[in-house]
């Protein structure tokens, strides 16, 4: 066993990323305010080709130290909008067709396995702040709310590290 050269993994550079047709699915960051889980949510972005980024509020926007950090070079790949008002990216989407998910632990959550997706659905995933989690006027304008199942003390998972997994499952079951 060894592992691949940059070569041998026959990755896209920008230019042709740019070029490629993307899933249809968007990252919606409300209000996240580390700016290393922004550069996080773009490398995922990036890694899975969605279709672009809404940094909303307080989140922080390229090019910025900490983003420039973890996202290795995505920031410049994936396609990112910045609205002062979480709410105005998740009805631009809504008008775009997308059905709106959110990340959160509600008495109408998900859990994730059990969600399934529709293949011939747009997605855009909602992560909210780390500590407030998704804004309370943004709940009402959920089509979905999310929940990944946890067994152990802390109520919840960084949000980098949820956005990588629903990011996942919601492309899983898109593409497979």
């Amino acid at each position: 066993m060894k592992k691949l050269s940059l070569k041998e993994l026959n990755r896209p550079n920008i230019k042709e990323f740019k070029d490629q047709k993307k899933h249809p699915l968007v990252l919606i960051l409300d209000n996240v305010r580390s700016a290393l889980n922004v550069g996080s949510a773009f490398r995922t972005a990036d890694g899975l080709a969605f279709e672009h980024i809404y940094l909303c509020g307080i989140t922080a926007q390229p090019p910025h130290r900490e983003i420039l950090k973890t996202a290795i070079g995505a920031s410049e790949a994936v396609d990112w909008t910045y609205f002062k008002e979480v709410g105005e990216a998740v009805n631009h989407c809504k008008d775009n067709g997308f059905t709106i998910l959110g990340a959160e632990q509600t008495d109408k959550s998900i859990i994730l396995p059990d969600f399934k997706v529709d293949k011939n659905q747009k997605y855009a995933i909602v992560m909210g702040n780390e500590v407030k989690g998704i804004s309370d006027e943004v709940l009402p304008l959920l089509d979905f709310c999310l929940e990944i199942p946890q067994f152990g003390t802390k109520h919840s998972f960084n949000v980098s590290v949820a956005t990588g997994i629903i990011a996942w499952d919601i492309f899983r079951q898109m593409k497979f």
